[in-house]
């Protein structure tokens, strides 16, 4: 089931969270299991296939994590937690990765081993790297021990279940503790609808049109002009965007239905200065996880420059390919490495650039590196990039015969739009602290959340693109 459609809309998340209120009114703990029961029947629509691997995911690691709070033994808790990692990259490494192995290893020695042809699950990635957190914060003392339920509960939350933000235990289960007493707060309705509406718009209007340019410029063989491929790249930079961000605003905005805050993921992150800025306001949690469970514990940058340097490599070597198994996502994350690197270097060498400049190199750049993590392969993209330094010059392309008159016009009013949106309007993080229920704020409201659902209306649900990763 997708956010973005009329049954999860209209159907599925009001009888949830009516179901919750009214179980809770009765009994706080029932109104959990419903919770726990809903998300994994919402799970289960998005293929059934996947609940076997989601439920042995969470079995395993609920195991792991209680031995490793009950026992006081540190070489027992460390054995433990070796072994939940172990678990988890291998059960993550087999679906994900196994195919890409095989398939680059046959390549190398000529032996022409068939790929397994596993389906990869639905939201593994997720789930398996906030389990892995889960395992780390229980050996370091911060997590604390909960319920079989509880912790389904923290895994399987259908707000943020298939595509983030990625939680600590700490960050959602007190949200449910025992004082917790489960009552309508239609403020907090009102937040999540203007939440959920604006991410809804982002994904149906803004992604959906940008995505249209996207998969035009970047289909398998075609070739570009010098503007085509600049619109074909930057399509993609707008469209993943909106799509990732509105998804989060959506899983955010649903969450508030229950009473229930969830991370922010994103911060206007086209508006960075610097690739560390970027990473600061770009998937927020993906980045936490990445700088606290790799980063530091390889020695962040507590054992001289070199290493540091090191370490910033493997780490986002390790979150590119974590998107996808191919040797564009790992180019993709050596990119962001590498420029992070030089980023940390002129900054010890007490550089500075005027702002503007710094902000259109950093977007420059972020938009240059979106071309590998969205072409089929290194060859389609090194002949876009080609193509946008007017390396190749071609005497018409391809983009502008698969877009109609009609859909062109309308794409061009739609940018204008997207960059003041991107660039200068407010996050929707801010709407929680400045929200007043007001009759403009009501009226506006609707206005938003009629756009969503009459672009929803013309077209059919598309999954989101970290649905793939």
């Amino acid at each position: 089931m997708l956010f973005n459609s009329f049954s999860y809309i209209l159907v599925f998340l009001p009888a949830a969270a009516a179901g919750y209120y009214l179980l809770g009114r009765w009994n706080h703990m029932l109104s959990r299991y419903l919770l726990v029961a809903v998300s994994l029947l919402f799970f289960i629509c998005g293929g059934l296939h996947s609940l076997p691997h989601l439920l042995a995911s969470i079995g395993v690691n609920y195991v792991l994590g209680r031995g490793i709070l009950r026992y006081g033994d540190n070489r027992v808790r460390k054995g433990l937690l070796v072994a939940g990692i172990v678990f988890n990259v291998l059960f993550l490494g087999v679906f994900k990765y196994a195919d890409f192995f095989i398939e680059n290893v046959s390549l190398l020695i000529h032996s022409g081993i068939a790929p397994l042809g596993l389906v990869m699950p639905l939201a593994i990635s997720f789930y398996t790297f906030q389990q892995i957190a889960y395992l780390v914060d229980c050996y370091r003392g911060d997590a604390v021990k909960s319920s079989f339920l509880d912790y389904c509960l923290f895994v399987t939350f259908f707000p943020k279940l298939l595509a983030g933000p990625i939680l600590r235990q700490r960050e959602l289960l007190p949200q449910f503790g025992p004082a917790y007493r489960v009552k309508v707060d239609y403020r907090n309705l009102c937040i999540g609808l203007a939440i959920f509406s604006l991410g809804l718009v982002k994904r149906v209007v803004f992604a959906d049109t940008f995505g249209l340019w996207a998969d035009a410029g970047f289909k398998a063989g075609a070739t570009h002009t010098f503007v085509e491929a600049w619109i074909s790249s930057l399509s993609y930079t707008f469209q993943i965007y909106f799509d990732f961000s509105g998804y989060t605003d959506m899983a955010i905005g649903s969450a508030y239905f229950f009473n229930i805050r969830l991370p922010i993921n994103f911060d206007s992150p086209y508006k960075a200065l610097t690739i560390q800025d970027f990473w600061r306001r770009w998937h927020i949690t993906l980045s936490r996880f990445l700088r606290d469970y790799i980063y530091i514990p390889l020695g962040g940058n507590r054992r001289g420059e070199a290493r540091a340097y090191s370490n910033i490599l493997i780490t986002f070597l390790i979150g590119g390919i974590w998107h996808g198994a191919g040797w564009t996502f790992f180019l993709w994350g050596a990119l962001h490495g590498t420029a992070s690197v030089v980023q940390r270097i002129w900054h010890r060498l007490g550089l500075r650039l005027p702002k503007f400049l710094a902000w259109f190199i950093t977007f420059n750049f972020i938009n240059l590196a979106w071309v590998f993590f969205r072409a089929e392969n290194l060859r389609d993209a090194l002949e876009i990039i080609k193509a946008m330094f007017g390396f190749t010059v071609f005497s018409g392309g391809v983009l502008f015969e698969h877009i109609s008159g009609k859909q062109q016009n309308f794409t061009w009013l739609i940018l204008a739009v997207s960059i003041a949106t991107v660039f200068f309007m407010k996050n929707t993080n801010s709407i929680p602290e400045r929200f007043q229920p007001t009759g403009w704020r009501l009226a506006y409201q609707v206005v938003v959340i009629l756009t969503g659902l009459l672009f929803l209306n013309s077209m059919m649900p598309s999954e989101f693109i970290y649905f793939d990763f």
